[in-house]
């Protein structure tokens, strides 16, 4: 969304990635598909030709925009070509050391704090929810699954939960023994045709965070469909709802239970273009737009 919002824009985007990418933008690729698709494709050494593409034709940029983690700033300081790097969140402190000396932690100089935006023209209020409760997202500890069913259990509401399994030992411990496709049912991945009817028609979504989560798309985009998103109060689920108007900000199971009736409370309109107002991709193009001009002027 930000490589098409800035060609839409009219600056020149050069894209590096795969070769099976659809873009208006140019495209640079060295690996004809991601490699988590091909097990013939080494993960290290497409990583390697990747990010090298990339530098070894700096000269050819205004600035390089870096959303592939950590390596990429190793080599930033080998081009005169300025980089500006997105992070997504910190996988372990282990590479905290590699943004120490390129980059930037929390007592470094950040740049600006920029959402994500996302189609809000894909996203609509659905007719008639429902009284179950979703949850929508990775299947992993850190994501509160097992939470959720706890919650939707007290609630005495249905849980449908949608997403992928990223960890299958917990999947199967703490989340598979309650799927009944009654009480409890598992949707799978759910792709973006049936993302808005799924995200629309709960009645709340739980977002039982255990980590501090420097963003949540399904949490915005569930708001787009005007759905309450109830969530542990971490990370920048502050930033994203509004505690009482959007949803809910709890602490622990007790105050996520109470806020499931409370949801019922809430303007679905009201919910919905509070999204609206903050969460599109206009805004998101025209806060890196001004990153880039700030950093091409600092180096003048």
């Amino acid at each position: 969304m930000l490589t098409e919002g800035l060609v839409a824009a009219g600056h020149h985007v050069t894209l590096f990635a795969t070769a099976d990418s659809i873009t208006t933008a140019a495209l640079r690729a060295t690996t004809s598909s991601g490699w988590s698709e091909d097990a013939a494709i080494d993960a290290k050494v497409a990583e390697c030709l990747h990010i090298a593409s990339v530098f070894e034709r700096a000269g050819e940029f205004d600035i390089i925009h870096n959303g592939f983690d950590f390596l990429p700033l190793t080599y930033s300081d080998l081009v005169t070509t300025p980089v500006v790097t997105t992070i997504h969140g910190f996988s372990s402190e282990r590479i905290v050391p590699v943004y120490e000396r390129y980059d930037r932690h929390p007592n470094l100089h950040y740049a600006a704090t920029i959402h994500h935006g996302i189609d809000i023209d894909e996203f609509a209020i659905h007719p008639n929810p429902g009284d179950h409760l979703l949850f929508f997202g990775r299947i992993h500890p850190d994501k509160g699954t097992a939470d959720a069913i706890e919650v939707a259990r007290r609630c005495g509401r249905r849980l449908d939960i949608a997403g992928i399994v990223q960890d299958e030992e917990y999947f199967r411990n703490e989340v598979a023994p309650h799927i009944d496709g009654q009480h409890v049912r598992y949707l799978g991945p759910v792709d973006a045709a049936a993302r808005a009817e799924v995200l629309g028609g709960a009645h709340a979504l739980l977002h039982l965070i255990d980590f501090d989560e420097p963003f949540g798309y399904s949490v915005v985009e569930a708001m787009a469909c005007g759905t309450p998103v109830i969530a542990n109060s971490r990370g920048s689920m502050g930033e994203l709802i509004s505690h009482g108007v959007t949803g809910f900000l709890v602490d622990d199971i007790d105050s996520a239970v109470a806020a499931v009736a409370a949801a019922g409370d809430l303007d679905r309109r009201r919910i919905a273009e509070f999204a609206a107002d903050r969460f599109t991709i206009a805004t998101m193009i025209d806060k890196y737009v001004k990153v880039y001009r700030d950093v091409l002027a600092d180096r003048k």
